[in-house]
């Protein structure tokens, strides 16, 4: 009985714990795509300067909190040269998972974070026009559609009135590269991010 009634009431503190969810926008601080020339053959890619997203979070005791997100940017690369012209598109979804420990203060209050995300590719698509007259006759690469890294972060979570925003900085470390031709195309490991989250 005791130990029935004892599980109950960490049930009701788990339940209890204020649960908030709302939009996370941004704009990456890092090119997703590095690009370069070899030979006869130049690649290039436009940065999509946004970040859309959700982000949900369960707000611990002393001053802990755990967040979850899932951010999308849309990335793109081009390959030209001998004769062919190779566009590659993808959507790119990221879903980090952090733990969060905010300071003590009245309204604006300082949080570090760090964690873990995933990071994969819907909608790939390859489009090749021309013709191939050199090599390599296949420049645009992706090794691996999901990939995961390690977070940290910081910010300020401002209350006002019913709504929190809390701007931060963000960095994240991806354990490998998804786009990668040699000498022409490779995605950038190191990832950075100003974010803005606001929440109900």
């Amino acid at each position: 009985m005791r130990s029935l009634l004892l599980l109950l009431t960490l049930g009701s503190c788990a339940l209890a714990q204020p649960f908030s969810a709302g939009l996370k926008l941004g704009v990456p601080l890092t090119d997703f795509i590095n690009t370069a020339q070899e030979g006869n053959f130049s690649a290039a890619t436009a940065t999509n300067r946004y970040i859309l997203g959700v982000e949900g979070e369960l707000r611990l005791p002393f001053g802990l909190g755990i967040e979850l997100d899932a951010l999308y940017r849309h990335v793109n690369f081009t390959v030209t040269g001998a004769g062919v012209s190779a566009a590659t598109t993808a959507n790119n979804w990221e879903f980090p998972l952090v733990a969060k420990y905010k300071f003590k203060a009245p309204i604006a209050r300082p949080y570090v974070e760090a964690g873990v995300a995933w990071q994969t590719l819907q909608g790939l698509s390859n489009a090749v026009t021309g013709v191939v007259t050199g090599s390599p006759s296949t420049p645009q690469t992706s090794t691996d559609n999901t990939t995961r890294g390690f977070v940290i972060g910081g910010g300020v979570d401002i209350h006002a009135l019913l709504i929190h925003i809390s701007p931060e900085i963000r960095f994240t470390r991806w354990g490998a590269k998804q786009f990668f031709a040699p000498s022409l195309v490779s995605s950038n490991q190191n990832q950075a991010e100003f974010l803005v989250g606001v929440t109900f």
